[in-house]
């Protein structure tokens, strides 16, 4: 690309951010308020919660799985509820439930109410607040600037994991633990609606835009209407079943191993500060492949590109099966956060263009919930060959081969054309 024509790509990314700083700025603040209940900051308390409730490494995976499970299950139906309500009143029910479950957190008292705290946060934060995230972005904007939108919203879950694991290092050497999620209850409760209900100003217009759009594709003939799949339609289709079992790959083994990281930390020989430090590298990484794949979408398509996303998080199980040097920590972050920064991007507008926008809602929930369940499995499964004493090199590498065989079927399935886009 000519020195002109990256002048005028980028003149053009900023015009478009410009022009919808507010509602791109609500797709990032949920998804960086989604950070409360993501696998990565609720592990950092992991020592905490095992020594207050006396738990093994595999005992604290078993009760997380439990309330992951759950919450994914639960997900699937609750997810299309984004299709039916205002999404003003569903962002504040967001919030608050958000903030009841960390309330339930912070007095929890025995095994039972930690376990549904647990499942409090993750329906909460890793499920519908995500959710929410990225589907207004995928549905309210269309194929030449999709891509562009979720990348930018979604740039809200590399800023949480920038700030959230080193301030949580920092704030548990004043406070305790509990104190920790009290004050988050507070703020998520006070303070988030009001911005939120900033941000979305003027959506009631947008949406009646949408609506209008809808009503002209449910006039179209059914050769076109068949790209407005429901969801009855798409669990009839293997290729999302199949799709699934590549895809759900990256929360599997991501949340497993950073579910793990005490334990990950204790047998490398790496200081924990250290490791929790390294997530701002992770983000990095993350918040520029977001920006990069947000545009390479609105370029050659998602389904092109669906196949290649996870090589960088093979290498970085690789790298964390074969090294023990400190520097290994920045590899593994690096590597994990530019396949975390495209997963985030293409696992949400995929769906889009093969399924349409119409039920992208109730799609995105059967895949969230799928994706739920993933990081669930991943700390009960690695909490269990930890416990049974099977190496974390092993592991590593176990998962490395299925990520790497994931990626075979996505290209068998998706075919990618990246050397004949159809949109230069």
């Amino acid at each position: 690309m000519s020195d002109f024509g990256f002048k005028a790509a980028m003149l053009q990314y900023f015009q478009f951010v410009k022009s919808n700083v507010r509602f791109l700025g609500f797709g990032y603040f949920t998804a960086f308020i989604s950070t409360f209940g993501q696998t990565f900051y609720i592990a950092m308390y992991s020592g905490e919660l095992r020594a207050t409730f006396d738990l093994s490494h595999g005992e604290f995976a078993n009760i997380y799985a439990i309330g992951t499970l759950s919450s994914g299950l639960l997900l699937i139906w609750l997810g299309k509820l984004i299709d039916r309500f205002d999404l003003r009143s569903y962002s504040f029910f967001l919030c608050l439930g958000m903030a009841v479950a960390c309330l339930s957190i912070s007095f929890a008292q025995g095994i039972i109410m930690l376990t549904v705290s647990i499942f409090l946060l993750r329906i909460t934060g890793q499920g519908l607040l995500s959710q929410a995230a990225t589907v207004t972005m995928a549905r309210y904007f269309d194929d030449n600037s999709r891509g562009r939108a979720v990348s930018l919203a979604a740039l809200g879950f590399p800023s949480g994991q920038a700030i959230f694991p080193a301030a949580s290092v920092l704030v548990l050497v004043i406070v305790p633990w509990r104190s920790v999620w009290l004050f988050s209850a507070i703020i998520l409760f006070a303070l988030v609606p009001p911005l939120l209900f900033w941000l979305l100003k003027g959506h009631r217009v947008r949406h009646e835009n949408f609506l209008a759009t809808n009503k002209k594709i449910k006039n179209l003939d059914l050769s076109n209407k068949r790209r407005q799949w429901t969801r009855i339609q798409v669990l009839k289709d293997m290729r999302f079943f199949l799709a699934m079992i590549a895809m759900m790959s990256t929360a599997f083994v991501i949340t497993g191993l950073n579910f793990h990281q005490v334990h990950l930390t204790e047998i490398k020989g790496w200081d924990l500060s250290v490791y929790a430090s390294c997530f701002v590298i992770y983000a990095t990484c993350q918040v520029a492949m977001s920006v990069v794949t947000g545009m390479l979408v609105d370029r050659y398509g998602a389904l092109s590109l669906t196949p290649f996303y996870m090589v960088p998080m093979i290498c970085a199980t690789f790298v964390l099966a074969y090294f023990d040097a400190s520097a290994t920590i920045i590899a593994f972050m690096a590597l994990a956060g530019i396949t975390g920064g495209a997963t985030a991007t293409i696992i949400s507008t995929v769906w889009a263009e093969l399924y349409g926008v119409l039920h992208l809602g109730s799609i995105k929930a059967m895949v969230a919930g799928i994706q739920v369940i993933a990081s669930a499995l991943g700390p009960a499964v690695f909490g269990w060959l930890i416990d049974s004493g099977t190496n974390i090199e092993h592991i590593s590498l176990a998962c490395g081969i299925y990520s790497f065989l994931g990626c075979i079927l996505l290209a068998s399935l998706f075919k990618p054309r990246l050397l004949m886009p159809w949109k230069m």
